[in-house]
């Protein structure tokens, strides 16, 4: 396992282990950084888009197409 990747295990192994509350505080301090939270949405759309059906394409790709829709 490569480093980034234990350090992940170890912070969300860390995360499941918090209580209801301080699981919602940490929560709250994510969201309320304007870039992670935007990072949280991207990540959500793109494994959303990975359960539609029909051709695969990059999340470069599904962005540019989302961006050109938005204009």
């Amino acid at each position: 396992m490569k480093t980034g990747h234990a350090t992940a295990e170890v912070f969300f192994t860390a995360f499941k282990a918090l209580k209801g509350t301080e699981r919602e505080a940490f929560i709250e301090k994510i969201v309320s950084d304007p870039r992670l939270r935007e990072e949280i949405v991207e990540i959500a759309l793109i494994e959303e888009a990975k359960s539609v059906k029909g051709r695969a394409i990059s999340a470069k790709e599904y962005f540019a197409r989302r961006r050109k829709k938005a204009a």
